[in-house]
């Protein structure tokens, strides 16, 4: 592939925009289902729980979200205008329900009150982080006292085989993720990895080790 066709994949990846990232949304929402599954169920989720996620890409998954207790309210946040439409046409039940709440953000500031949420996660989306220690701030600030984050991300022995990561990505192994957040306030309750078989953006099968943080305000 050219470099220019690599920087375009990246910076899809990154912000989903056009007809490109219409299909962009539903590949990432199948070839992340298990990663977006772990980091949920590591949250724990309670009845009532007021949850929010980052970056949530067309939010295939927020029906599995729902099914992990009663009465819940998701708060999703999004910097792909693509992706914050499409979530809200998947999702339109709980929209109009008034269980699922989409906004979009720009990527820094989280555009809600302090000690809001019980839960908060987000998957596949550090790489991107542009102030990474300000946003796990933001992160800590709306979180409920006790309340729990999940980071999940792809481990960066497997993401740096991939030719487009050279654009746009600051990857991230289990080490350098930890370091980021022992400069904040957050502590980590555990730290869990996982191997996976995924079918690469070219289509070849590859072994993809993930793993998510569990950190607790």
């Amino acid at each position: 592939m050219k470099q220019e066709e690599l920087q375009a994949i990246a910076s899809q990846l990154k912000n989903p925009s056009g007809e490109k990232g219409i299909e962009m949304g539903n590949m990432m929402n199948e070839t992340n289902i298990n990663m977006t599954k772990h980091s949920i169920q590591n949250l724990n989720i309670s009845n009532e729980n007021r949850i929010l996620e980052l970056g949530h890409g067309n939010a295939g998954h927020v029906e599995f979200l729902f099914e992990q207790a009663e009465k819940l309210k998701y708060y999703g946040l999004e910097m792909s205008e693509l992706m914050f439409q499409e979530a809200r046409q998947i999702n339109r039940n709980f929209v109009s329900q008034k269980q699922a709440f989409f906004s979009l953000y720009d990527g820094n500031t989280i555009p809600f009150e302090d000690e809001l949420f019980d839960k908060i996660f987000t998957v596949n989306t550090i790489y991107f982080w542009q102030k990474p220690e300000e946003l796990l701030s933001e992160i800590y600030r709306v979180l409920k006292p006790n309340g729990n984050f999940c980071l999940t991300f792809a481990q960066e022995d497997f993401m740096k085989q991939l030719p487009f990561t050279q654009f746009e990505f600051e990857l991230y192994s289990t080490e350098k993720a930890q370091k980021l957040i022992e400069k904040t306030a957050f502590k980590i309750v555990y730290t869990e990895s996982q191997t996976e078989q995924v079918k690469s953006k070219t289509g070849e099968l590859a072994d993809r080790v993930f793993t998510t943080i569990v950190l607790e305000k």
